[in-house]
Order: C-alpha cells, then structure tokens, then sequence
C-alpha cells in the first residue's frame, strides 16, 4: 500500500505541478488558436495569469510564510540535547553519483546545521534518516551522500547513525525512531527545513515521538525587499515547493498521518 502511494504521489506531482500545468494550459492554448479556435485564449490566458502572478506579486512569500513561522527555534535554546534528527532532501544523489563528491541542493543547510549543532552539543547522537525519495533511484541512498558529507566534515564513528530505506516524511519518522531509541524524557531535535517542519511535526507526534523544532532553510521575510529579491525562476520554485507542502499537509491529514491539519507549536 505504501508502495503504491509513493508512486502516485510521484506520477501526480509529475503533472501537477503548478509551472507544468501552466505551460500545458499554454501550448493547448496555442495549438487550438493556431486552428482557428477561439476558445483556445482561455487555457493561453490561465497559463500566462499564472507565470504574470509569480512575475509581478510576493505569492510564493504569502504561501510559504504561514508554513515558515508556524514553529521556531525555541530560546533560549535547550542547555542539554540528547540527539539531533535531520531529514533527507538537502542532497542531490545522482550529481553525487556522477561528479564524486557530495551534492547540495537549495536546503543545503539542513547539513550545514546539523554540524553545528554537533559542534554545540558534542554529547548529542545524530540520525539522518533519508533513502531513495526520487522517482528515479540512483545507485546512492540519500544517506549514502550524508555519510560522505559528515565525515569529511569531522563527524563520524558511532555517533552518527544513517537511515537509508525511507521515502518520504511518514517513512523518516518511524524508521528514525526505530534507530534513535528514545528514551522518556529525552530532548531530541528535529533539523528540516521551515516550510517542511509543521507536517514533520505532525507527523512526529502522531508516531508517539515528542521532538523539538529545529527549523532551517527560511526562504521569506517579512518586508518587501525580501518579497521581491528573489529572481523570476526561484519565485516558481518556490510557489511549487509551498503548493507541495500544503497539499501535502491536506494528504497526510485525510490519510491519518497526523492528528492535525495545520500541526500547532
């Protein structure tokens, strides 16, 4: 069952989203106008309404801020942390595969944090949970890439644990806890990225686990600067990433994957 929703999830977005659905609406648009069809300036004209919307206003920032400021770091923060859990989706494994050094992606400091929160609480365990989340698989894991990454950045030996079969975020949080072992009582934090961490959460606390939000990654602020900074390709990006998140909070709501539809602090 679970394999079958993966691959759905995976086929829909494929289509779904948004900048792709828009440029569908577009060429119909065309090709039907290019014979003579009039009502081929509507699909053209919901296409166009799209990118001019994402060009001309901050709607990806109105999108992603409610994702953004629902949970912060606690401060001040906790004098004494037990472990620390970061979720995959910072790596890119097939650039890895191909270059031979570990590959980046826009949630690079998902990684980066994670080493100085290791740094601040050396006694801490460390789990990245995090395998094959991409509808191609590559012949390295998420957590393949993460091993290189953190050794080469000092952090190895048993300290680190890798979690290499999970999928998605459902997947992260039971086969993470399964290798954490967390004891009553323990403080253990929990590094995603901002728009990521209300459903993370969520579904944290539907496994049983009480973590504490760590979040990274803020793509928004609240002034205008910020609003309109970002170049025209990134705004999509992250219009897409928003839609993601809150269909995705929709999805594991109506399949009781969380106990909330928008998990509170």
């Amino acid at each position: 069952m679970n394999d079958a929703l993966f691959l759905l999830s995976k086929m829909f977005w494929l289509v779904a989203r948004p900048a792709t659905a828009a440029l569908i609406l577009c060429c119909v648009g065309l090709i039907v106008l290019w014979r003579d069809r009039r009502w081929g300036r509507w699909p053209l004209l919901f296409g166009l309404t799209f990118f001019v919307l994402v060009l001309a206003t901050p709607v990806s920032q109105w999108l992603t801020l409610p994702l953004e400021d629902r949970f912060a770091r606690p401060m001040p923060p906790p004098a004494h942390v037990d472990g620390i859990i970061v979720l995959g989706g910072a790596v890119d494994q097939h650039l890895t595969a191909a270059r031979g050094i570990p590959a980046l992606n826009g949630a690079a400091e998902r990684m980066t944090e994670t080493v100085a929160l290791a740094h601040r609480y050396p006694m801490a365990r460390i789990v990245f949970a995090g395998g094959q989340g991409t509808f191609v698989p590559g012949a390295l894991t998420e957590a393949d890439v993460a091993r290189m990454l953190f050794e080469s950045l000092g952090l190895a030996g048993d300290r680190v644990r890798y979690e290499s079969a999970s999928r998605n975020t459902l997947e992260n949080a039971v086969n993470a806890r399964a290798i954490a072992d967390p004891r009553p009582g323990e403080t253990w934090l929990l590094v995603t990225s901002a728009s990521h961490m209300p459903r993370a959460m969520g579904v944290f606390r539907h496994t049983g686990w009480t973590v504490t939000a760590w979040p990274v990654n803020y793509r928004t602020g609240h002034d205008w600067a910020v609003w309109y900074d970002a170049p025209f390709s990134e705004r999509i990006g992250q219009f897409e990433w928003a839609v993601r998140e809150w269909v995705g909070l929709f999805a594991y709501w109506m399949m009781g994957r969380q106990d909330r539809l928008l998990p509170e602090p």
